[in-house]
């Protein structure tokens, strides 16, 4: 009986000691706590990212001069229609519940010129907008945004009397979307946004001078713009 007895302790002082999980920590009351090290942590809302972007504009021109030869009746506007431009922006958000976003983007509408052997025409059109998101658990969201244009014109003629030929505008901007949103990763989202957008146009006027010298006005009004527009872009959620 007793070298059964020391059989026993002797096996119990020479087994080793296996060592509890790493996951596993003893407590005071001979339990254990457990713990885990997630790799994968909440994303904070935030995102920021960046579009580019294919539009096509929508206006009318129209023309008035104190002085009947340079404006007729038959040269009196001219009408633009889905006239392609090439734009971007920048743009920085932050998802305030499961379905809902808010964003500021910063963007460039895009450059358009149009030129004949007496003018030269052209306009860009920066701009800054605050826009709301409702995202679908199928990748699909809709917005509406609002902001401000600012337009800049330049009007080149032969008859210019060499004044100032640049005007910078400020026009209210409105616009709606329909995109869709897919994951590449799970910080990265590719963004697909079709954006329909208006906002009022402005009016420039330069001096000119006429054969004899003397000074005349020229003032172009340049009607509600529209644009069409369908972008492509990255965003990076925190």
């Amino acid at each position: 009986m007793k070298k059964v007895l020391s059989l026993i302790v002797l096996a119990g002082l020479t087994t080793p000691v296996v060592a509890a999980p790493s996951y596993l920590t003893r407590t005071g009351d001979g339990g254990y706590r457990v713990t885990y090290d997630y790799t994968d942590k909440a994303k904070t809302g935030w995102y920021v990212g960046g579009r580019a972007e294919l539009g096509f504009w929508n206006w009318e021109n129209k023309y008035s001069s104190d002085d009947d030869l340079l404006v007729n009746s038959d040269y009196s506007s001219d009408k633009y229609s889905f006239e392609p431009v090439f734009g971007g922006s920048i743009f920085g958000g932050r998802r305030f519940s499961y379905f809902w976003r808010a964003e500021l983007e910063a963007g460039y509408l895009g450059y358009f010129e149009d030129a004949d052997a007496a003018a030269k025409f052209t306009m860009q059109i920066p701009y800054l907008m605050a826009n709301l998101y409702y995202d679908f658990s199928n990748g699909l969201y809709v917005g509406a945004g609002v902001g401000a244009a600012m337009p800049i014109t330049t009007i080149d003629m032969v008859y210019s009397d060499g004044g100032d030929r640049r005007e910078y505008g400020i026009a209210a901007m409105g616009g709606i979307m329909l995109g869709y949103s897919y994951e590449l990763d799970y910080n990265l989202v590719l963004d697909l946004r079709y954006r329909l957008s208006a906002m009022t146009g402005l009016d420039q006027r330069i001096g000119m001078l006429d054969d004899a010298g003397a000074s005349h006005w020229f003032q172009n009004d340049i009607d509600f713009i529209m644009d069409n527009s369908i972008s492509i872009g990255i965003r990076y959620e925190f």
